[in-house]
């Protein structure tokens, strides 16, 4: 016969075995919300895996299509950081949730303008950051910018 103590030991264990069994990750969960990309491209907007979100990269086309905005270079890094928000928002994610962000630019010329309009995004605090140039992004973009975001508080709201 088991004692109260053995008894209960048993019963705060088969407690911490169910609690373990339900916190266990069922895979990356693909976030598509249909706010910037259309339907029909062969990757997601996002996909979060535990509390960690990773967003597509971003360039600066008219949301639901594949049209970059007119005005070069600066209409095109404030869509891309437009997308990056909605993309957040539609997940009930912000800004403030991002902890890197990688910064891909046709010429590394512009990467003062890029810093210049980058920090109106953020209150100060800013994620971790790189950038480089290429030779060439989708669609003839001349910037695209991914991120990682963290989700460990849960979705915000608005």
């Amino acid at each position: 016969m088991r004692s109260a103590a053995a008894t209960r030991k048993a019963a705060a264990l088969a407690v911490v075995a169910v609690c373990a069994c339900s916190a266990v990750s069922r895979g990356p969960e693909r976030m598509n919300s249909g706010a910037v990309l259309p339907a029909g491209l062969p990757f997601s907007e996002a996909v979060r895996s535990g509390d960690t979100v990773y967003l597509s990269g971003q360039i600066g086309v008219t949301p639901g299509t594949s049209t970059l905005v007119e005005g070069g270079f600066q209409a095109q890094a404030r869509q891309t950081m437009e997308n990056i928000r909605a993309i957040l928002d539609a997940h009930g994610l912000q800004m403030r949730d991002l902890v890197k962000c990688t910064v891909m630019l046709e010429d590394m010329a512009d990467w003062p303008r890029f810093n210049e309009l980058y920090a109106g995004y953020f209150d100060g605090d800013y994620p971790a950051r790189s950038a480089f140039g290429t030779e060439g992004l989708a669609l003839g973009a001349l910037v695209e910018v991914e991120c990682i975001a963290d989700a460990s508080d849960g979705p915000r709201t608005k």
